[in-house]
């Protein structure tokens, strides 16, 4: 060791050069090195900063919230997710157009149709049932007094031939009219008047000329004489039995030509437009499976049933072979051609969003790298099958979204667009809205209800739908089969659910609270016929259906709401859907009602659409649960 240090201090000037050579050396290197790994990575950075796109991130329960970073939502606490807004081409491009990315509108299985003319066509299907041709219905009296001695007919359903004897009857005034007319004869030349008479008197008994001179060359009165049938039928009616005695008017039969016969269908008031005489009607009958049968329009009642809101709509049918029998049910299917000659504009019925007083469409702007949308309103026209006429709002050549519209407007609310609940745009709500409704809270609304209805089948859907809708005021009525629930949304200030129910009842089927009369009832259709509502000890009409608006954004919210419900006494469910904003309610309306409802979860801090939570409980619930208040 110590030879080293000897020999270091020997040659120290030539180590000291080597360190000043290899600190140079180390400073060119290092330097040039980091100047380059600056330069480098200052450009990459640059590169990155230019081809960076800005985006906004937002909260997918309030979407009013944005900022230029992820993160929390500083109400809920949930991740915010990215909310690009990409621009759209061209300096034309509209503030308010709704862009999507190609994979987006995929996503959305969004389809597009161009706008075009074309001719209204409606398919409308009609219910009904055989009946006999009231021109063909002969009743028999007793045109004179006396006793019934023969019956030739027996039994009802009987079919007799034109002339055919049905009766034969003794009547001493009938024998003292004969006697009259043959102490006539003898003065048949030189008082030709009181012969006349004589005679006469037995034809408006209505024997025949036949019966009479049968009398004159017999000389002798006939002590009993026959009931002939007028026309060729069926006894569909025997007021007699052998020894009865009648009176002059009384009636005997009732015999009815069923070789043609008429079908009666029903018609609803919005179909009535679109049928006129002569329109072709291909129907079959539920008793007679696998035979079809064609008939055309001959008349069209000129009156509305006031009960079932129908008109019936008629044609007749040859019956040779008595094949179609009066009280078949019949469903007919009519191809409206109405408007045959017409041309107007058509849009699928599924490119259209209603929202009570407005109808919206989505047009697909032209010219654009990726689908970009606009909201448009539009009026629309009558109904036509699958389609609606458009009177106002488009252009043909325009296209429009006929798929996945509500995926569009469900964008354009996220990022605060024009949209179907929101035409003026702004901040978006996940809240259920009223569309152009003016908030609860004192205000006039819409009212949301639900009343129990029965019925069995598709054909009862369209029935109770119609005539709920029929009332002015209704806005909208959906039956559930599954549930036998009809929901309803309503103008209180127009219409009540007594009023809405009086009509489905009249249209023969039972609701919660009214019957629908028998005579009604009996004339539906065979699959319509349902188990009739059990109102002998008052029980459906206690439970009230019913649904209010009340505020809220979560899980937690709901428990909150339907614990506050559950807890009134008489409330035996309770449902709140944080998509619609809406609590459906059952409850006993002897015990409680729907304002003591509204109170108590108003108490525990939910704006409801009649009372308003106290502001010193809404702010203290959780940050998540703080919604956005109702009628701020």
């Amino acid at each position: 060791m110590q030879n080293i240090i000897q020999h270091i201090k020997e040659n120290y000037k030539l180590v000291i050069g080597a360190l000043v050579v290899g600190l140079f050396f180390g400073w060119v290197f290092f330097h040039s090195s980091e100047t380059s790994t600056h330069s480098a990575t200052d450009n990459h950075e640059g590169h990155k900063h230019a081809a960076a796109e800005p985006s906004v991130w937002t909260c997918s329960m309030h979407p009013h919230i944005k900022q230029d970073k992820p993160g929390l939502c500083p109400i809920c606490a949930m991740d915010l997710i990215p909310l690009t807004s990409m621009p759209s081409d061209g300096d034309d491009a509209d503030p308010n157009e709704i862009v999507m990315t190609e994979a987006a509108a995929k996503l959305a299985a969004v389809q597009t149709l161009i706008v075009s003319r074309g001719t209204p066509h409606k398919s409308i299907y009609l219910q009904g049932k055989v009946h006999a041709d009231e021109r063909n219905i002969s009743e028999l009296t007793a045109r004179f007094g006396g006793r019934i001695e023969k019956l030739f007919i027996n039994f009802t359903g009987q079919n007799v031939r034109k002339g055919q004897k049905l009766a034969t009857i003794y009547s001493p005034g009938l024998v003292t009219a004969q006697r009259e007319l043959l102490e006539a004869i003898a003065f048949k030349e030189s008082r030709t008047s009181l012969y006349a008479a004589a005679r006469g008197k037995l034809k408006l008994w209505d024997l025949t000329d036949q019966q009479i001179d049968n009398i004159e060359q017999k000389g002798e009165p006939e002590v009993y004489f026959d009931v002939l049938s007028p026309i060729a039928g069926t006894v569909t009616m025997r007021h007699v039995a052998i020894g009865d005695y009648l009176k002059e008017g009384m009636p005997l039969f009732k015999v009815v030509d069923l070789t043609k016969v008429w079908v009666l269908f029903d018609a609803y008031e919005s179909d009535l437009p679109w049928i006129k005489s002569g329109d072709k009607i291909d129907f079959t009958i539920q008793a007679l499976p696998g035979q079809n049968f064609t008939a055309k329009v001959s008349f069209i009642d000129p009156f509305l049933n006031a009960k079932t809101r129908v008109a019936k709509v008629r044609v007749e049918v040859e019956n040779p072979q008595l094949t179609l029998k009066p009280e078949m049910f019949t469903t007919g299917l009519l191809e409206s051609k109405i408007a045959e000659n017409s041309d107007e504009i058509l849009i699928p019925k599924s490119a259209i969003l209603w929202t009570g007083k407005r109808s919206v469409v989505y047009i697909k702007v032209p010219n654009r790298e990726t689908p970009s949308f606009l909201y448009r309103e539009v009026v629309l026209g009558p109904e036509a099958g699958a389609f609606f006429v458009v009177a106002e709002g488009l252009s043909v050549g325009e296209e429009i979204a006929t798929n996945g519209v509500f995926k569009i407007d469900a964008a354009a609310q996220l990022i605060g667009l024009p949209s179907m609940m929101n035409p003026g745009g702004g901040a978006g709500s996940t809240g259920h809205h009223h569309g152009d409704m003016e908030s609860p809270m004192g205000q006039t609304h819409g009212e949301h209800t639900s009343v129990k209805v029965a019925g069995n089948c598709e054909m009862c859907k369209d029935r109770i739908e119609k005539a709920a809708k029929s009332v002015a005021g209704v806005s909208s009525a959906s039956w559930e089969a599954e549930t036998q629930t009809l929901h309803l949304n309503f103008d209180p200030q127009k219409t009540n659910v007594d009023a809405i129910q009086k009509a489905v009842a009249e249209a023969g089927h039972d609701t919660e609270k009214y019957k629908a009369p028998n005579a009604i009832y009996e004339e539906l259709p065979g699959c319509c016929l349902y188990e009739r509502l059990d109102y002998a000890e008052s029980v459906i009409a206690k439970t009230k259906h019913a649904s209010v608006k009340v505020a809220g954004n979560c899980g937690m919210c709901k428990e909150r709401i339907e614990k506050a419900a559950l807890s009134v006494d008489g409330v035996s469910s309770a449902n709140w859907e944080v998509a619609d904003q809406l609590l459906h309610l059952d409850y006993d309306m002897q015990k409680t009602n729907s304002d003591a409802i509204q109170k108590a979860i108003a108490d525990v801090g939910h704006d409801t659409e009649k009372y308003k939570a106290m502001d010193a409980v809404y702010n203290e619930l959780h940050g998540c649960c703080q919604y956005e208040r109702l009628n701020d």
